[in-house]
């Protein structure tokens, strides 16, 4: 075989190689999501690659095949395309034994290199840049090697399968796409351009709401303002002027013994028509949606929808009363600083570049995101940053107690009644292992 002869054979080998490293990577980096789309707009191709990956079996099979031949047959015919003219080259210099080796080492890796770069990395990053569009152009060529080497490919095949079961393994690809896949496309989104950060940023709170506990967004029993059944029509405008809200519970005595609530529209409707403010002369009074305070968010959306409220009281198990939520709390959640809160102060206010002033009822979940910590010690014991100093110092935190975690100093500034309502969290200087102190 002359040398061009065999250049032209090393050049079929190489496009066959090729093909195959194509055919491979464009299958398995094929988006299901994206075929699945281009098969309903009806390309029949889109609808073979899916069933290809439903069952690839037999097509890695015949893409094995044809790259270990081809393998095979590059080397031999390389080396005995190269070598007598590297042999004769090396001659002039070197005894002929070790010109006839250092011939073969030459070929060797001038035909691995050729084969390498143009029939296995360039055709891989090929595939990789659109595997949806190539792997549809492939799969009718590849179908036809399939039925063409089916002895071959069923051979192979059932002794492959065979050792899958033998060591316990699945033999089908699991295609569940779990809430971690779509969030790592957001996030791939927003590296791209595609998706802005606050719109990456809403999607990744849809997701939380699943795992939000209903006691992270509402308000707590200390700050909900209540009507007594019995409050003067005084009392009734002094406290709307004060703390005005959306709804507020109407109860019997104490805050434990709720009869429903009154919603604030109905309320400034009887002002304008001059009539009178009070639970005796016709101020309606509705019935007031009640939860638990151990379900998730998404749960409360349910419970919302269900019963058409937008206001519901939060019980624990003893039936006590401890906190109230509406929908602007949950949306507010999702929405972030897209839909304004009803208070006049937020809950974490960044002072500076390394501190920040919370209060203490925030949700341990927001200050890690504003504090962009990873991780925080035992966040099934606790659920604001209140209860992470507790968990921290293993006692009711006074007035310039501190904890340190994850390089950032949370010093308690002001406790009312054994609440804690300011902390400052300094960053500090040099980040330190985990540990807690406590002063005072």
């Amino acid at each position: 075989m002359t040398l061009t002869q065999s250049l032209l054979l090393i050049a079929a080998l190489i496009a066959t190689s090729a093909f195959f490293s194509l055919a491979e990577i464009c299958l398995a980096a094929s988006r299901r999501l994206r075929l699945r789309q281009m098969a309903d707009d009806g390309d029949a191709r889109a609808e073979k690659v899916l069933a290809l990956q439903e069952q690839p079996g037999h097509y890695f099979t015949v893409v094995q095949i044809g790259l270990n031949a081809v393998a095979i047959l590059g080397g031999v015919v390389g080396e005995g395309a190269f070598s007598p003219y590297f042999t004769d080259v090396y001659g002039n210099w070197l005894s002929p034994e070790l010109a006839q080796r250092a011939a073969f080492l030459t070929s060797f890796v001038i035909i691995i290199s050729i084969f390498l770069i143009f029939a296995d990395l360039f055709p891989k990053r090929l595939g990789m840049n659109e595997p949806e569009r190539l792997a549809m152009r492939l799969v009718g060529p590849m179908q036809l090697l399939i039925t063409t080497f089916k002895p071959l490919v069923w051979l192979f095949t059932r002794g492959t399968d065979l050792l899958f079961k033998l060591l316990g393994m699945p033999t089908q690809r699991e295609e569940t796409i779990t809430s971690a896949d779509i969030l790592a496309m957001t996030e791939a989104g927003l590296r791209a351009g595609v998706l802005a950060e606050r719109e990456q940023q809403v999607i990744a709170n849809v997701f939380e709401l699943d795992t939000r506990p209903v006691s992270t967004v509402m308000t707590s029993r200390d700050r909900v303002v209540w009507f007594d059944k019995g409050d003067p029509e005084t009392m009734l405008r002094a406290r709307i002027i004060a703390e005005p809200y959306s709804a507020y519970p109407v109860c019997d005595g104490d805050i434990d013994h709720v009869l429903g609530y009154v919603d604030a529209k109905d309320m400034f409707q009887r002002v304008l028509s001059g009539q009178p403010l009070s639970f005796d002369q016709g101020l309606p009074l509705n019935k007031a949606l009640v939860i638990p305070d151990r379900i998730s968010l998404t749960e409360v959306l349910e419970q919302f929808r269900q019963a058409h409220e937008d206001f519901a009281i939060v019980v624990n198990e003893y039936s006590l009363v401890v906190g109230v939520i509406t929908l602007n709390d949950v949306m507010s959640t999702v929405m972030g600083d897209l839909v304004p809160p009803w208070e006049d102060e937020q809950q974490i206010v960044r002072r500076d570049e390394n501190s920040w002033l919370i209060d203490g009822v925030t949700p341990i979940q927001d200050v890690q995101r504003a504090l962009d910590i990873d991780e925080m010690p035992h966040t099934d014991q606790y659920e604001t940053l209140a209860g992470f100093l507790m968990y921290m110092l293993r006692r009711v935190p006074r007035r310039t107690d501190s904890a340190i975690w994850a390089g950032f100093k949370f010093e308690v500034l002001d406790v009312d009644s054994h609440r804690i309502d300011q902390v400052m969290v300094t960053r500090e200087a040099a980040a330190r292992p985990p540990e807690s102190s406590a002063a005072g």
